[in-house]
């Protein structure tokens, strides 16, 4: 398996937009916080976290091609069980459901990064520091909030055993512990 600073190369070799990069960063905080609560490898989750959008810029976000290339590019550097989950973050792509715990904490805790920022943004300060999960779990059900942040993937917290405000707190805080990094 890769470092993480190789990890980050890769990132930097791929992904061109400054914005995806921090999206990648968030959603790997997240998946290390997920696997701290799970008691799972911090380190695998936060690579497949960090590197699940890595295909991104190369299928211009084709949702039929999303996923399933950056199996190519992460072969060899990651575990299978961590690159399956990072092509089965985009569901549309391969078809199939996701079935294991990794797949659904992925789809979950890159998705929820978006409704966290999104919340983060509508508040006068922008900053991490003054959100709450509970206003975080509260945008779950205000439909055109966010518009394009997938609630159902969300919610696939519940099938990692984790309840949505449980849910919304582990990953808010989470990213609150990188908020410099992510200009928030």
């Amino acid at each position: 398996m890769i470092t993480r600073a190789e990890a980050l190369q890769l990132l930097d070799q791929y992904i061109s937009k400054e914005n995806m990069k921090k999206h990648c960063l968030a959603s790997e905080a997240v998946m290390r916080a997920i696997a701290r609560h799970l008691n799972q490898d911090e380190d695998v989750w936060g690579l497949a976290g960090l590197l699940h959008d890595i295909d991104v810029e190369e299928t211009k976000a084709d949702p039929l091609r999303h996923g399933p290339a950056a199996r190519a590019i992460l072969s060899g550097k990651l575990s299978d069980e961590a690159i399956d989950a990072i092509v089965m973050h985009n569901e549309m792509a391969t078809g199939m459901a996701r079935t294991s715990l990794f797949q659904h904490a992925l789809a979950a805790g890159e998705t929820i990064t978006g409704l966290i920022t999104a919340t983060t943004l509508v508040y006068p300060d922008q900053k991490l520091a003054s959100v709450k999960a509970k206003s975080v779990s509260k945008r779950m059900g205000q439909k055109a909030f966010a518009a394009t942040v997938k609630r159902e993937n969300i919610l696939e917290c519940e099938a990692i055993g984790i309840p949505l405000n449980e849910f919304a707190q582990i990953s808010l805080t989470a990213m609150q512990g990188i908020s410099n990094e992510l200009g928030l």
